[in-house]
């Protein structure tokens, strides 16, 4: 499971090193596919291809004609592309993606359990603000994991 956040670089080819903490669960899985992708063009996400081929099955089970799940599939498209890790430990990131989400220089490297999100470092920061919880936020989750324990 993806926790935390790691500071990574893109390299000026477009790799990111995968940050050594995640590494280590990636290669407890023997994972080198990974499908990058983005639901906004803000940010990107990097899925293990096992992970994100769960998802696949998952929308296929849902009615092929719901809008929403039509316009996931159009956007995590546009900006996906299935890639493979390197000896390195790198990543290439789509270049639709890198220039949609300024994903150049210094990003940061989220764990989202099943998935990595990654964003640019500078503007993640000053966005900072408004991902802070709210008195309604802290509400919301403490309702939810009263109900989940």
């Amino acid at each position: 499971m993806f926790r935390g956040n790691h500071p990574a670089k893109v390299d000026e080819k477009g790799r990111l090193k995968l940050p050594s903490a995640f590494k280590q669960l990636v290669d407890a899985t023997s994972v080198t596919q990974f499908y990058v992708t983005s639901t906004d063009g803000k940010s990107a996400e990097i899925w293990p291809l096992p992970e994100w081929e769960k998802r696949e099955q998952q929308l296929a089970d849902s009615s092929t004609m719901d809008d929403a799940v039509r316009k996931y599939l159009n956007v995590t498209s546009y900006y996906g592309q299935q890639v493979e890790m390197d000896n390195q430990a790198r990543l290439l990131l789509p270049q639709i993606l890198r220039n949609a989400a300024q994903l150049d220089g210094e990003v940061t490297v989220f764990g989202m359990r099943t998935y990595l999100e990654v964003h640019n470092r500078e503007i993640f920061e000053q966005n900072l603000a408004a991902n802070q919880l709210t008195a309604d936020d802290r509400k919301a989750m403490a309702e939810i994991l009263r109900h989940k324990g």
